[in-house]
């Protein structure tokens, strides 16, 4: 297994922690809020700091600075390289401040731009400016997490930043609940029906968890030997090379945020097509986060290094294994997510104040997001490649290109067609596939990332045995259902059952036609397992 899949696998286990953990703290909070007014204000308000540190930190800035970072250490050494982190560390810091400054000042405003359609239920806006309020300083504690993040993955550390959002769910979940009671004291503690205090204390919460997230990294990065100061150096040549990466960045990234921002828009109209669109697109981003955000973080600092030493051959044969494994992985998680969404949304959030209603339109909207869970998948791995060859300006077209389309794809799924929050997941996912497919089109005509033939020969190898899987999990399922027959409260326990045992058949059944079919990942992994046998 080359180094690029091993730094994978251990990404991709420490974010599947941190995805469950994610999708744990989704679970709790809606189970006390259920999906409608309250909860659509939390997302309302938590979606106007994650939109600035997705474009900021976690987006532009983030991947400018690993890829320069990573050549800095490459070519001129550790302390060439602390003293860039220190002067971009300054920089965001007084960028971030001012802007959550700025954001406190303005929320009035912002909310009315991006949640209209909140003024059409009762204290439903004044509930979201109160909450973006608190939670507006959440993007300083997670853009310094991010930079941090970024100064480990180019020391080839990938564990413990990977991990570091296990640690915002985690603090989350408990503070968010804690305050949530504190703030607001329930008769029945195991029923609570929570209103506008219990959600200011989930606020609060959750705040506390974005600086867990930055905090846990730290002493990883003072072992490194890093020590911060504040420093100015505005001509500061590796400073100028992340503007210069970072500005087409933040431009495709805005056009990207203004995607979100109009979906929001167009659901903000709909009470509980938030809720519903959120927990859907959490079950999509498991394994985005799982397999997509894993691979491209281990590919990244790989990448970076062989453009560093100009070994373009090297570079197209990291990203050309990085996107066959990235689709090995995506394509049946994707099919099998479409295939038992029900099931899926029954069991896992249909609890509380989260009622049948809500399991329907949640499993129609998954079932729509899932045509982009590849695209992107794909997107997390390529758009990286393109910074680190100094083609920033390929992304960003991409990026501008999409607000129209996507557009014009929400107005006829919505007003058109009628599709209501369904059209706008079905709208996403389709951008989604739209914008992979320009980049690697885009990509394969600077590198050698093989030929049509290889990939469609490798696709549908991929689809033949996700859907071959698929059919044998559900077949097992209905022959075994016999065997299990709770009653009462004991009927989530066979929910559970169910879905491990088609997890479990599933899985197994791919693997196995994965031999058969004889795809490059499963023999790899089968001689690494040979190897670590016959070395016993």
């Amino acid at each position: 297994m080359s180094g690029t899949r091993k730094s994978a696998v251990i990404v991709s286990i420490a974010v599947m922690g941190s995805r469950v953990l994610g999708l744990v703290r989704e679970i709790v909070f809606i189970s006390l809020f259920g999906a409608g007014k309250f909860y659509d204000a939390y997302l309302g308000a938590f979606k106007i700091p994650n939109l600035f540190r997705d474009l900021f930190a976690e987006g532009a800035l983030s991947t400018a600075f690993t890829s320069v970072f990573t050549k800095k250490l490459e070519k001129e050494g550790e302390r060439s390289a602390w003293d860039l982190a220190n002067l971009v560390l300054t920089l965001l810091l007084l960028g971030m401040g001012i802007l959550c400054l700025g954001g406190i000042f303005f929320s009035p405003g912002i909310v009315a731009i991006t949640n209209p359609g909140f003024h059409n239920v009762p204290g439903k806006f004044e509930l979201t400016v109160q909450l973006t309020q608190i939670l507006f300083p959440f993007i300083v504690f997670v853009s310094l997490a991010a930079l941090v993040m970024g100064m480990l993955n180019a020391k080839m550390i990938f564990g413990i930043p990977s991990s570091a959002s296990s640690a915002f769910n985690f603090v989350s979940i408990i503070a968010g609940v804690f305050f949530a009671y504190l703030f607001e004291p329930q008769e029945k503690i195991f029923n609570p029906h929570f209103t506008e205090k219990g959600l200011i204390g989930v606020a609060f919460g959750v705040l506390l968890g974005g600086l867990a997230q930055l905090v846990v990294q730290l002493p990883t990065l003072w072992r490194l030997g890093f020590r911060f100061h504040f420093r100015w150096d505005w001509n500061h040549p590796g400073l100028r090379e992340v503007w210069f990466l970072m500005i087409p960045s933040v431009i495709a990234g805005s056009a990207v945020q203004v995607n979100v921002m109009v979906n929001g828009i167009f659901a903000s109209h709909i009470d509980g097509g938030l809720s519903w669109l959120n927990c859907a697109f959490r079950l999509v981003q498991f394994p985005i986060g799982l397999f997509g955000v894993a691979i491209a973080t281990a590919t990244l600092p790989a990448v970076a290094r062989q453009q560093a030493r100009n070994d373009l051959v090297a570079f197209g044969v990291t990203l050309r294994e990085s996107l066959r494994f990235m689709f090995f992985l995506t394509i049946p998680a994707a099919i099998g997510l479409a295939f038992f969404a029900p099931r899926i949304v029954e069991l896992i959030y249909q609890h509380g104040q989260f009622h049948a209603e809500d399991t329907l339109q949640t499993s129609f909207a998954l079932q729509a997001y899932t045509l982009g869970l590849v695209g992107y998948s794909g997107i997390k791995v390529l758009t990286p490649c393109f910074y680190a060859l100094d083609l920033p300006k390929i992304p960003l077209n991409v990026s501008l290109i999409a607000i129209g389309i996507n557009l014009l794809l929400n107005t006829l799924t919505v007003y058109v067609l009628h599709l209501g929050h369904v059209g706008l997941a079905l709208s996403t996912g389709s951008l989604a596939m739209m914008n992979f497919l320009q980049l690697f089109f885009a990509m394969k005509s600077r590198l050698n990332l093989g030929s049509i033939g290889s990939w469609t020969i490798h696709l549908s190898k991929i689809f033949l045995a996700s859907i071959l899987a698929i059919l044998i999990a559900h077949y097992s399922l209905q022959q075994l259902t016999s065997f299990f027959d709770f009653q009462g409260s004991y009927q989530g326990v066979q929910s559970v059952i169910e879905i491990a045992i088609l997890i479990f058949i599933a899985s197994i059944s791919y693997l196995t036609f994965g031999w058969l079919l004889k795809m490059e990942e499963m023999t790899t992994f089968v001689g690494l397992l040979k190897r670590k046998r016959s070395r016993k």
